[in-house]
Parts: structure tokens; C-alpha cells; sequence
């Protein structure tokens, strides 16, 4: 009988073990399965069937051992120009000048867009060159813009004193309210900029209902999604039509690159965006990528560390008698910690905190000027070194004085950026400072 003939369950693989039937105390199993996989040889270097954890995509997607040598790393292709085997053959092996394409950029790109879930990337040379290419792709003369009130003070200096001398029209609104966007919108509106969680102050916006309100004005909608990386939300995955990284910041993390992508959910905006590029000739350049596809592999490590840190240091300025506010998603005080959980995957909310403590912007600026190493007063983010930022005297000092009052950003706006340093060192340093503030 197929009883007496069953294998021991630790013969089996796991799937075979979960198709066994127990009747009584006799196993019966469905051997077929195990000799159907007994009879499919694997091979070294191939891959296993099926999809690829997150985890796993940050190491591998996208690359592949060189086929001449079996280097297991992309090679860096410094070439500007690419022989062609004839005039009727030309770019029949995709490359021909690196201002339009690379292999090591293209690398590169393919694996952002495996990474964030779209159909194709751009990456760039900085952040500020995706973010007005980005722009630039879905806009013209005579268009109009419903945009964040908060972001990255060079997205909003770009569109006051470049897009709009231009003759494009841009709407600055509060992106935590939905209904000030529905209500912004206009018949020639045709992008929506929102970015989540925003710079520097850390508000949030509801991915879903903005791009269900872009679709149903036929426009656009981009998320600046920087802050939050792959690792903790990917825009894409819900309805937003592009999405921007500052590869500077989390997927580069050791303060040596800049770079920037726009990754587009479909072929359409990924040939616009990667037109713009080739027409603005601010593509990456390969070393830079080279990096990059070497940095991303620990981006996942490093954000769970960089968000441990924040939450442990938000928790202990929160109880601080000097602070009197602070704003990390993580903490159940944060105004918009129901959106925070509902897109923020794994529990975690990202690196990046502010607060304000008692004595106002003065007392701000003297904790500032009085941080000790392991902190660096500087700009950037994201790195694996921990920063604070002067926000309205470096990041956002481009920003009308009175928008940047608005959204909260005063004279002394602490901004911080966790790295991945001893937890305790880092709120000794911050204890120590405080203390003569």
C-alpha cells in the first residue's frame, strides 16, 4: 500500500512534509512532488523560483556575476563612447554615449526600479537634478502644480524662482488635509507634488487619497519619498505615479556620493523622465553608481539601526525637562501616528527627528554650537554618521522667511538625523548639550 511505501518525514522537503495526510497514526504521503523536484537538477549561479524578499533584492537585484570573468560585482564602465559594429548595427547593443546611457548606470536603474516596484528608473546626478526633471516631464508652459507647503527647500525654491518665471503655476498647500488639495486643484493642473514624511518637520501625507484625487484630474502624482526609502514605504505600491529618491541621503549613507532617481510606476513617465535626462544631460555618472549599487546592499541594516536610534532618542527628549516638542513618527504623541502606521512598514519610521527646546530659537542655536562628536552640525541626512542641521540658516535658508515660519520651521529648528552609532553615546552627547542651554 502507499503507506508502507512513505518515506520518513525527514526525507521530505517542507512542502512534501505540509501535502502528507494523516489518517489515524498513519502517514500518507503524495511522493510525486519530491520526485518531480528530485528530477529537476539546480545548477550553481542560478536562481531558485519564485519572488525574492526585500532583504535579499538589496544585495542581488539587478546584478549579475560578469559573464567573462565571473566578477560578482557590476563592472565600472568609465567609458565615455561605444565602438558600434556597423553603421546598420548601431545601438544594437544599447549603448553609444554616456550622457543618454551607461551599463553601470543602467545597472543601477534597473535595480531602483526592482526595488521600489516600478517600470523603469532615471538616476541623476543629485537629488535637486531628479526632482526637476521629474517636474519637467509632466509640466509646461501654461501648467499647474498643487504642492506640498513643506518639502526640501531647493523643490520649493525651484518652482518660485525657476519653473515659475517659466510660466508654469505652482499651488503651496497643506498636504495633511486631502480636501486643501481637492480644492487647489484646477482644469490645467496636471502634477501633484507631495512628499512624505516631509523635510524637515516631519508631517505625512496619505499616499492613497492623493493619487485617487490625481486620477481623477487626470494629473500626476509624485512623491518625494526620500525620507522614508523603500525599506519602510514604497509610493508605487500605492497608486502615486512616481516617486523621487535623494540617493545622496539613505541609499548612499556614508556621506561620499550624490546622486538622485525617479522611478516611474509605468513606460509612459519612465520614457519622459529618461527623455528629460538625456535632453538635460544630467544623468549619474558611473562611478557614483558604481558606489551606490555597492551602499544600497546595506540600506535595509541601516535603517533599522538608524530607526532604532531615533525612537530611542525621541523617547528620551520627549521625557527632557529642557524640550518642550518633539516630532518623530514613531511616538504615539506624533499627530499623524494612525497614517505613520498605516504606510510605514515593519514598525519602523526612519531616522530623522526634530525638536525645539525651552529658550526658543536662540537656545537652538546655542545646543547647536555646543554638540559633541559623535553628532556633526552639518547638512545631509541619512548617513551613517549622526547629523544635526541648522534647517533655517543651511537646508531650507531659500524658502520665504514667512513660509518657512508657517510650516514651523523657526530660527532655531533642530533637525536630526540618526546614524548607526551607540545609542547611549549619542544621548550622552545630546544630555551634555542640553545641559548648558
Amino acid at each position: 500500500s502507499l503507506a508502507r511505501t512513505a518515506p520518513s518525514t525527514a526525507d521530505l522537503h517542507t512542502g512534501d512534509r505540509a501535502a502528507m495526510l494523516c489518517h489515524g497514526r498513519r502517514l500518507v504521503a503524495r511522493p510525486a512532488a519530491a520526485a518531480a523536484r528530485r528530477a529537476q537538477a539546480t545548477k550553481s549561479g542560478t536562481w531558485m523560483d519564485g519572488p525574492r524578499a526585500l532583504a535579499t533584492d538589496l544585495v542581488h537585484a539587478a546584478v549579475e556575476p560578469e559573464p567573462l570573468s565571473g566578477a560578482v560585482l557590476t563592472p565600472l564602465f568609465l567609458s565615455t563612447t561605444f565602438v558600434q559594429d556597423s553603421v546598420e548595427q548601431y545601438l544594437a547593443k544599447g549603448y553609444s554615449y554616456s550622457r543618454t546611457n551607461n551599463p553601470t548606470v543602467t545597472a543601477l536603474e534597473t535595480k531602483l526600479a526592482a526595488l521600489e516596484n516600478g517600470y523603469g528608473a532615471a538616476a541623476f546626478g543629485t537629488g535637486m537634478a531628479a526632482t526637476t526633471s521629474a517636474i519637467s516631464a509632466t509640466m509646461k508652459a501654461g501648467d499647474h502644480c498643487v504642492i506640498t507647503d513643506c518639502s526640501y527647500g531647493g523643490t520649493n525654491r525651484s518652482c518660485r524662482e525657476f519653473f515659475t518665471p517659466l510660466g508654469m503655476e505652482f499651488s503651496f498647500v497643506d498636504f495633511r488635509d486631502t480636501e486643501n488639495i481637492r480644492k487647489a486643484m484646477k482644469p490645467n493642473t496636471k502634477l501633484i507634488f507631495s512628499e512624505t514624511p516631509a523635510n524637515p518637520v516631519l508631517s505625512l501625507c496619505d499616499i492613497e487619497e492623493i493619487s485617487k484625487i490625481a486620477k481623477e484630474h487626470g494629473a500626476k502624482h509624485v512623491v518625494d519619498a526620500t525620507f522614508a526609502t523603500p525599506v519602510i514605504c514604497r509610493p508605487l505600491d500605492h497608486g502615486a505615479d512616481m516617486v523621487i529618491q535623494s540617493l545622496t541621503k539613505y541609499y548612499e549613507g556614508h556621506n561620499m556620493m550624490t546622486g538622485g532617481a525617479v522611478i516611474s510606476k509605468d513606460k509612459e513617465c519612465a520614457d519622459l523622465v529618461k527623455w528629460v535626462q538625456n535632453v538635460h544631460g544630467n544623468i549619474i555618472n558611473p562611478f557614483p553608481a558604481f558606489m551606490i549599487l555597492q551602499t544600497t546592499k546595506t540600506m535595509g541594516l541601516r535603517v533599522k539601526q538608524q530607526s532604532a536610534n531615533a525612537m530611542a532618542i525621541a523617547e528620551f527628549l520627549e521625557k527632557h525637562p529642557k524640550v518642550t516638542k518633539v516630532v518623530y513618527p514613531g511616538l504615539a504623541s506624533h499627530p499623524q501616528k494612525a497614517l505613520a502606521d498605516k504606510y510605514h512598514r515593519d514598525g519602523l519610521h526612519g531616522g530623522m527627528l526634530w525638536f525645539d527646546i525651552v529658550g526658543g530659537s536662540q537656545a537652538g542655536t546655542k545646543l547647536m554650537n555646543a554638540i559633541q562628536r559623535p553628532w556633526s552640525l552639518c547638512e545631509n541626512l541619512g548617513a551613517t554618521e549622526s547629523i544635526i542641521t541648522a534647517c533655517a540658516v543651511m537646508t531650507h535658508a531659500n524658502m520665504l522667511k514667512e513660509d518657512r515660519l508657517k510650516v514651523g520651521i523657526s530660527d532655531g529648528f533642530i533637525r536630526v538625523s540618526c546614524g548607526i552609532e551607540d545609542t547611549a553615546d549619542l544621548i550622552k552627547s545630546l544630555s551634555i548639550a542640553l545641559d548648558q542651554c
